[in-house]
């Protein structure tokens, strides 16, 4: 329900890249079959977000496969880094596994979402890990990210899970949903990684709760608040300009 006017531009520029990289290749394609070359830049973000989640779900199968603890053997070559630097994120903060890929379910407010992890880490007086675990115990809703950055709408995404009522798992059980002590994202690329605080507090989980406010005006509400004409003219006015045109 957020407004994100910027995609219009990255898609448009990704286009534009493809086509002068591409130029003999698309006016080759075109003098064949011109559909088929606008379909083919036209396809171009489509691909591209593609390809990207399709490499994010293998990443998140990874991440949530070393953090319980299992020995991943080896893997394709375009995870290799990302298998490097998760691991070497449990080295520096060896949190805690209280729970993984479950279901936040929201009764009051109606929305549910699967999240990527509960750690629990242990930080000292200046909020940084402590992996001999020798710092406060605190218990945090954990996000993984492999895109390019980490984007202020995690926030929302975050509060969402912490502020459901209960957690549904794999099984079907329930059980009611923690208090956390924060949230934190852990943003993953192949170049590197970070650990990064985000706000899961009451301001930021009104803005949530704003939008989905909007999003059942947009997909419920608003389908109702227009009704049927008490009143119309009998027959549409064809006017002259129309006639001599026709």
């Amino acid at each position: 329900m957020l407004p994100k006017p910027f995609l219009q531009h990255w898609a448009a520029k990704l286009t534009a890249e493809l086509a002068v990289d591409s130029l003999p290749f698309v006016e080759q394609m075109a003098a064949r079959d011109r559909q088929g070359a606008v379909d083919y830049l036209k396809g171009a973000a489509r691909r591209y977000t593609t390809i990207r989640a399709d490499l994010g779900s293998k990443a998140h199968d990874l991440f949530e496969r070393l953090i319980r603890g299992e020995d991943v053997g080896r893997v394709h070559p375009d995870l290799e880094p990302y298998r490097k630097h998760f691991e070497e994120f449990l080295a520096a903060v060896r949190p805690e596994l209280v729970g993984a890929e479950d279901v936040a379910w929201s009764d009051q407010h109606e929305y549910a979402g699967s999240f990527d992890a509960m750690l629990r880490v242990w930080l000292d007086d200046d909020n940084r890990p402590t992996p001999d675990r020798s710092g406060r115990s605190v218990l945090l809703m954990v996000d993984w990210k492999t895109s390019k950055d980490t984007y202020a709408d995690v926030a929302l995404q975050m509060s969402a899970y912490a502020n459901a009522d209960r957690i549904i798992s794999a099984d079907g059980s329930s059980r009611p949903m923690p208090e956390f002590d924060g949230a934190a994202v852990l943003h993953v690329t192949a170049d590197q990684w970070a650990f990064k605080p985000v706000r899961i507090d009451p301001e930021v989980y009104g803005y949530f709760l704003t939008l989905r406010k909007v999003f059942t005006w947009d997909r419920e509400v608003s389908k109702t608040v227009i009704g049927k004409a008490l009143a119309a003219s009998s027959k549409k006015i064809v006017t002259g300009t129309q006639r001599r045109a026709g």
